[in-house]
């Protein structure tokens, strides 16, 4: 159900043909860097917090970290991820396909400067068996991201 309606929001950018399915899980950072032979980094994983009442959606790269010292500064708050059911009601992605794509109204997304490290990076797209690699600026465009921040750390 996820994957149609990611690949529905990603058909007005254009970007509906690109997105790739898997036979194989891709809903670890690990799983989906086998699955789209590249570095585990590449892979745009999005995590959510309950920020001030507020659904947030962080994507970063696979193996960074959240640093806890720089998400308080950024967003004046201790970084509290919600449960897996939290993110299919809040977010309307299972865990393991969450992504900033088609999401539900009132969603904050945020990108994580550890993306800037590559010109290309591979977001989910809904389900745990799916991803597209976007270029930066795609993902900025089709997003909806209101800023770039600076909460990860290296593993």
């Amino acid at each position: 159900m996820s994957i149609s309606k990611v690949r529905d929001y990603l058909k007005s950018y254009g970007l509906d043909q690109r997105i790739k399915e898997f036979d194989s899980s891709s809903a670890t950072v690990l799983l989906a860097a086998v699955a789209l032979g590249c570095e585990p980094d590449r892979i745009a994983k999005s995590l959510t917090f309950m920020v001030h009442e507020q659904l947030v959606m962080v994507v970063m790269s696979g193996q960074t970290r959240v640093d806890n010292a720089k998400f308080r500064a950024a967003f004046h708050t201790k970084a509290k991820m919600l449960s897996p059911q939290q993110v299919e009601t809040l977010a309307s992605h299972l865990v393991g396909g969450v992504c900033p794509f088609a999401v539900n109204p009132g969603v904050k997304v945020y990108l994580d400067q550890s993306l800037r490290r590559y010109s290309s990076v591979f977001p989910a797209c809904g389900n745990s068996h799916s991803a597209i690699e976007l270029s930066l600026a795609e993902l900025e465009h089709c997003s909806g991201y209101l800023d770039w921040v600076d909460v990860g750390k290296a593993e």
